[in-house]
């Protein structure tokens, strides 16, 4: 059984599986899910066990993935009766993989991005306890003072950008269920639908998430990058009689990937979307292309056209698979 968020033993707190992922490539912080306890999230639930009924995580390590990150049961979790985690039946690692192969969409949709990143207060550290432990020091203090009682299922919000991005995705080809979903970041409110842009329509609306097909990605030296997208935008400027089609790019800086807290995590995505075969998107939010004139390699003295941005936070920008996307 999937869950969409998890009890975290030494953060006092619940956590998405997306919250997870972040702190997991955090170089500012200590934090390594591997070590890490989970437990149910449903309060009453997790009373009931001792520190040895845990959750497992899946895809939260991995750079790259494809398949929806979440938490699952291991085969000897237990939850009370009328636990809304609970499974009808504990399954066999064969059933828990075929689990996990057939259902890959992300149930759970964010209604706000945040822009302001969550922190994290680890709780001090206690000395192991006996397995006879009472009940009471069973319970986490912040659930013992009722601050978890409503967060039982996935925050209605999000400050990771991995979760709006991967309820769109994953839930691709339910197009009602996309127009039905709202998400609001900062100012602006729309369904999902209308909130995610193909890049070749960014003219349509400012301050939206844009992504497309990528058609190169410019490695200069392992220290900046630019992203080139296969589709183009296609615009009649003034004085021209017709519509012409323009390239569409955006660049990373050096000084920007240097100080970014997942630059480790960073490297190695943009490098394997670098030299990969297979068909990659980028989605990005906080700035959108505008038309600019740049010089040509073969003859510096011509200009030519082209849409082109610099990403100013790289906690907005995904390089990933979505085999969904392909005949979009």
């Amino acid at each position: 059984m999937k869950f969409d968020l998890a009890y975290c033993r030494s953060l006092d707190d619940k956590l998405s599986i997306y919250d997870v992922r972040d702190l997991n490539f955090d170089e500012t912080v200590d934090f390594d899910s591997a070590k890490e306890q989970f437990q149910c999230p449903n309060d009453a639930c997790r009373a009931a066990f001792d520190a040895a009924n845990v959750l497992v995580t899946f895809n939260a390590k991995n750079v790259n993935y494809v398949r929806t990150p979440h938490f699952k049961n291991t085969p000897s979790t237990r939850h009370v009766e009328g636990c809304p985690y609970a499974s009808l039946k504990t399954p066999t690692s064969l059933e828990t993989d075929a689990s996990e192969a057939d259902d890959g969409r992300e149930e759970h949709f964010p209604s706000e991005l945040l822009l302001t990143r969550r922190e994290y207060v680890r709780k001090p550290s206690r000395p192991a306890v006996a397995a006879d432990v009472t009940r009471d020091e069973r319970v986490p203090s912040a659930a013992r003072h009722g601050e978890h009682t409503s967060r039982d299922s996935a925050p209605d919000k999000t400050s990771v950008f991995a979760h709006p991005v991967e309820c769109f995705v994953s839930n691709f080809a339910d197009k009602d269920l996309l127009k039905r979903r709202p998400l609001k970041i900062g100012e602006h409110t729309a369904p999902y639908a209308s909130f995610f842009k193909k890049i070749e329509y960014l003219l349509d609306n400012k301050g939206l998430i844009y992504w497309g097909k990528i058609k190169k990605i410019e490695d200069y030296h392992s220290a900046s990058f630019r992203v080139d997208f296969e589709q183009k935008v296609w615009v009649k400027l003034p004085g021209e009689a017709k519509k012409r089609p323009y390239s569409v790019n955006v660049y990373l800086s050096k000084k920007l990937i240097d100080q970014y807290r997942k630059r480790k995590a960073f490297l190695e995505e943009i490098k394997h979307a670098a030299e990969s075969e297979r068909d990659l998107y980028c989605f990005f939010y906080g700035v959108t292309p505008e038309l600019k004139q740049v010089p040509s390699k073969k003859n510096p003295e011509q200009t030519f056209g082209v849409f082109s941005a610099q990403i100013e936070n790289l906690d907005h920008f995904i390089i990933r698979e979505a085999p969904g996307l392909a005949d979009s």
